[in-house]
Formats: C-alpha cells, structure tokens, sequence
C-alpha cells in the first residue's frame, strides 16, 4: 500500500506525459496527411490566419488582467502575509495551461479541416478518423495538461513540506514526526488547499475564452447567413461571402479553444476539490484513515481516465455511406469503451485504497453513468435521427413562427432530464459516500462523494471532448468543399460529418453545464475548507486562545489546541451555523436573488456584443457586395476582402 502511494504522484505525471505524447503522435500523423489543393490550402490559411489573429488580441487583453491579479495576490501574499505564499504562482500557472491547451487545440482544428476534406474525397471513414484524431488533440491536450499541472505542484508541495525547507509550526502542529497522523492531516490540509488556487487560474482564462470566443462565432454566423443566404440567396459556405472565412474562424475560437478551456477549468476543479475534501474527510474528521489514501484516489482516478480515453480513440471508425445513427454509434462505442475500464480500475483502486469506504466506487460510477445520460439525451434532442428534431422541422411547413416557437419548447423541454440527472447523482453519491450517517465526518465524506462523482463523470473527458472538438473540424472541413468547388460527393460526405459534428458540439455543451453543476458544489464546500486554514493562520500568527467565528465564540488552553478546534475538529455544518449560513438568513436570500438576476444581465451583455458585432459584420458584406464588380455574381478573378470581417468580430 505504501509503496502504491509513494508511487502514485510519478505515475500520474507520468500518465499526464503519455496522454501529451499521444496528443503529438495524433498531431503529426494529422500534418502528414494529403492537403488537397492549392485552392484548399488557401482557404485553410485564411482560417488559421484569422484564428490566430483573433488569440493574439484576446492573450493581450487576458495578460493584463492576469498581470492586474498577480499583483493583488502578491501584494496579499508578500507584503501582507494573508495568503499562501504559492497562490500567486499557482494562479498563473492554472491561467497558463488552459491558455496552451485552447491554443494548442485551435491550431491543430485549423490544420485538420482542409485533411479532413481531401481525405473525404476519397471515404467517409478516412474523412471522420481524421476529424475525431484531430479532434482528440484538443481532448488528450487538456486533460494531459491539467494533469500534469496538478501532478507537478503535488510533488512539488510535498517535497517542500517533506525535506524540511520550513519549520513545521507553520502547519500549526508543533515540532512532531513526519510519520504521524497528525503531521499527515495537517500537510495534505496546506497541500490541498493550496493548489485550489490553480483552479482559479484556470477560471479566469475559461472566461475569456468562453466569452470572448462565443461572441465571435455568433456575430460571425449571424453576419454571415443574414446577408448571404437571406439577402443575397447564396448557399452557404459561399466564397462570394465576405464573412465566409469569419464564420470558418468562428468555429475554432468558440467551439475548440472556448470549450476547451471551459473544460479544462471544470476538469481541474473536480480534482482539486475532491483533493482538499478528501483530506478534510479523512484528517482529524475520521482519524483513523490517513487521509493521503482520499488525496490521492482522484488524481489516479484521473490519470486512468486520460489512459482510458487514448485506448477509446481506436475503436472510432465507420463504414461508407452511414446513417447518422451509425456515426453516433461509431463515436459512443469510443465512450463506452473508456467507461468500462473506468469502472474496473476505479473498483480495485478503493478497494486498494479505502477497502472500509466502497460505497465511494459507486459514487464514482453514479458520476460516470450521469456523463453518459447527459450526452445521450443531448444527442437525442439535437440529432435528426430522433423525434424532436424531426418534429421542429415538420413545423417549417407552417412557417418560421411556429418553427421557432417549435425550437424554444424543444430546447426548455431538453433540460428536464440533464437537471434530474444532476439532482439525481448529487444525491446518490452524497448517500453512497456515507453522508446520510450519523458518525462524526459523515456529511464531509459525503460531499467527498459528490466531488468523487464529479471526477467521475469528466474521467472520460480525453475522448468526450474529442467528439465535441470533432464538430467545428468537420463544419470547416465541410466549408472548405464548398469553397474549393469539390464535387457533389465529397459535399454529401463532410455534410454528414458536419451533421454529425453539430450534434456532438450539443452534447459537449450539455456535459460542460452539467459537469460545472457538480464541480461548483464540490468546489463550494473546497473554499470553505480553504477559509478554515486562513482562520488557523490567523490563530498561529497571533497566538490566539480565543477566536469568534460568525456569532460563535471558541476558546482554548493554548493556540495549537484551538488550531485544532478550529481547522480540523470544526465540522461543515457547525461551520455553516456558526455563520448564520441558512434560508432564514435573509442575506442568503439576497444572494440568491442578486445571483439568478446576474445570470440575464451577463446573457444581456453578452448578447448585446453579439447584436453590434453582427450589425457590423451586416454592413460590411453589405459593403462589398455594393462596392467590389463583379463579386456578387461570381466573375472570376474577383475576390472578397475576407480579413475586414474577421478584424470586426475581433474587436468586439
């Protein structure tokens, strides 16, 4: 058992280094592949030029933000010693890799689109592998750089602790071994919580990128069909458009670069959190288990998903001319087949780790089992096999009204499920983890559980959101064909990937939302574990033997006993009292209006920027149309000004 836990931190990192080369593999057997055309290379070029541009300018913006939060966390951490001294870096370091890992993925997707169109020309199946390996550049890149960053600063931390770089008094436990429980608890508390603030990093650049990102793709496609295809009466993909390319761009920075580090935030946060909440759950709470075995369980956990997900990636193939069924069948069984050794590992590693705690393994389960419920009804909802978008098409025969109106109810109804999945597995794996008990640490190791779920459900998040990055290679791939003038057959073949691939950008959206839901909750219940340590270095540093939390008062003979009152004897739910957190506190009810509210002011905004954005790109095709011969009706040699709508759209 020892020895499993010595090796674990280097096993993980070494898994994070795998799934990264994997990722390269997957990269250069994708640049090998045949272009096409000159023609098609052009277009490519455009495309990966006006990504490019557009991450140029939101990495300006995004630096100084992050610079202008460095030195707050600085100033807090250096100068006024109300922070862990390594917040600032990790911060930065969290921020960093979710900004690699969406550059990264955006320049693989760029390069793929014009592959994966030539290669259509020739079979469905080499069209779709390329796509989906392309795509899993972007899923094993984020998921082996999370890793890799958490792995990293784990060791990191507990080699800081371990060979004796600072007194140990400043883990609040006095001068004591290194091999007793007490020191365990108290170093896995700093560690874990120390590195909640990489998740934060994290956060930051996944709103940006997510932000930022959508509103380019919806003022791109918005400008572009409104005048193209409404307008003027062109197809769509239409080189004659001069928002074309923008469009194209759109589908890179929004849907590859914005989800991913989406994700990536996401992905981060369910390990982290289950991290800090299993060293509260199984330090001084429950004593008797060393709570590096629960510390340690999420980050194997995650690296068995990353290997899992790369052996998913080759069993996704299709045959020639498949239904849209097979095709969502072929990216499934991929799923599926990391689910199932997700399942067989997870079992013998709490049944290595925390034999006494196997209801843990059914909240990991109930966690990976709710990814899948979500994916499938988000496919059931959004793809034209199934009835509801068959029935919202059938209302176009009455007009656009209804076939909006259509659209709305079927996007509300489309919720329902999801949410209950959500409800359905908080409460599960809360119960399976042993939260309902009445022991001392019981409700702490049930949100344990529902952080374990968490980890679960985005342990197949390698190959789950290689589907989702599959679908803007294929729309571009598709737009590519279109623009090269390729014959009809290759078309039919990239529009039934594109299909494909609008379905699977559903499904990524869906288990973004729902694995956000339950990463927050976790995460929640992290930060109050995080402020708990801050109380304890406010007892340490002043000598405290008295200390009032909320409306309650603790005492104590000495400040190391009430370090511990405080840090680790102090249950969540006391926590909770003891700062009046609960419905009838109407400062809660404030909050939870003030917070529903800000959802639709955000949305307000965001959709705002998109409506200027739009109405700008609206004018300048209006312009071109208007000003350049000979454009509009397609005489040759007579080419659109492509770069003005992509510079439009960056700048909002």
């Amino acid at each position: 058992m020892e020895m499993l836990i010595q090796n674990a931190r280097f096993f993980t990192i070494s898994a994070a280094v795998l799934t990264l080369a994997f990722a390269f593999y997957f990269y250069k057997w994708m640049r090998k592949q045949d272009e096409g055309t000159d023609k098609m290379k052009e277009i490519a070029s455009h495309v990966r030029s006006g990504a490019l541009a557009y991450l140029k300018q939101q990495y300006r913006v995004i630096a100084f933000f992050f610079g202008g939060a460095f030195i707050i966390f600085a100033i807090l951490s250096y100068a006024l010693k109300v922070q862990n001294p390594f917040v600032p870096i990790g911060f930065l370091t969290g921020g960093f890799f979710s900004t690699l890992s969406g550059f990264l993925g955006m320049k693989t997707a760029t390069y793929a689109s014009a592959r994966t169109a030539h290669a259509a020309s020739k079979s469905l199946n080499q069209g779709l592998t390329i796509a989906f390996r392309s795509g899993a550049v972007m899923g094993l890149t984020v998921v082996g750089l999370a890793l890799f960053d958490i792995s990293m600063w784990f060791i990191i931390l507990n080699g800081w602790l371990d060979n004796n770089w600072f007194n140990t008094d400043f883990l609040g436990v006095g001068n004591i071994s290194r091999d007793s429980m007490d020191y365990i608890a108290a170093k896995m508390h700093f560690v874990t919580t120390t590195m909640l603030s990489f998740g934060v990093g994290a956060s930051f650049q996944a709103l940006f990128a997510r932000v930022g990102g959508g509103i380019f793709t919806k003022a791109a496609d918005v400008g572009a069909d409104l005048v193209g295809k409404v307008e003027a009466g062109i197809p769509e993909d239409d080189p004659r458009n001069p928002a074309v390319i923008a469009d194209n761009v759109g589908d890179n920075v929004g849907d590859v670069a914005g989800m991913g580090a989406d994700l990536y935030e996401s992905y981060a946060g369910s390990i982290l959190a289950a991290m800090s909440l299993g060293s509260a759950a199984f330090g001084y709470i429950n004593p008797t288990i060393s709570p590096i075995y629960a510390v340690t369980l999420p980050l194997i956990l995650a690296a068995i998903g990353t290997l899992s997900s790369i052996v998913g990636v080759f069993f996704v193939k299709t045959k020639e001319k498949a239904s849209m069924g097979e095709l969502l069948k072929s990216l499934r069984v991929g799923v599926y087949v990391s689910s199932v050794i997700i399942i067989v590992v997870s079992f013998l590693l709490v049944k290595a780790l925390l034999p006494n705690n196997l209801g843990l393994f059914v909240s990991i389960i109930v966690g990976l089992i709710a990814g899948n419920v979500v994916g499938f009804f988000t496919e059931y909802y959004t793809a034209a096999e199934y009835k509801p978008t068959q029935w919202v098409a059938e209302q176009s025969k009455t007009g656009p009204a209804t076939v909006i109106i259509g659209g709305l109810a079927i996007g509300m109804q489309s919720t329902l499920i999801p949410v209950v999945t959500v409800v359905v597995s908080i409460i599960l794996s809360f119960g399976f983890a042993g939260g309902f008990g009445s022991e001392v640490g019981s409700f702490s190791q049930g949100l344990y559980g529902i952080a374990l779920a968490s980890v679960g459900m985005l342990s197949t998040l390698g190959i789950t959101l290689a589907t989702d990055a599959y679908g803007p290679i294929a729309d571009n791939a598709g737009g590519n064909a279109e623009m090269s003038g390729l014959p009809e057959s290759v078309r039919e073949r990239t529009d039934a990937l594109d299909s494909l691939g609008n379905t699977t950008a559903a499904t990524g959206k869906g288990f973004a939302i729902c694995s956000a839901a339950l990463t927050a909750m976790a995460l929640v219940a992290a930060y109050i574990e995080e402020i708990k340590t801050a109380l304890g270095r406010m007892i340490n540093s002043g000598n405290l033997k008295e200390i009032v939390i909320g409306s309650v008062k603790y005492t104590a003979e000495s400040s190391s006993e009430l370090y511990n009152k405080v840090v680790y004897s102090l249950s969540m739910n006391e926590f909770m009292q003891a700062f009046n957190i609960h419905l009838m506190n109407p400062k809660v009810i404030v909050g939870i209006f003030v917070g529903s509210m800000l959802v639709f002011f955000f949305c307000a905004l965001t959709m705002k920027a998109v409506g200027r954005a739009a109405g700008g790109v609206v004018e300048e095709v209006r312009r071109q149309f208007r000003e350049i011969k000979g454009l509009l009706a397609g005489e040759e040699g007579v080419k659109a000004d492509y770069e003005k709508a992509v510079q439009i759209c960056t700048k909002s």
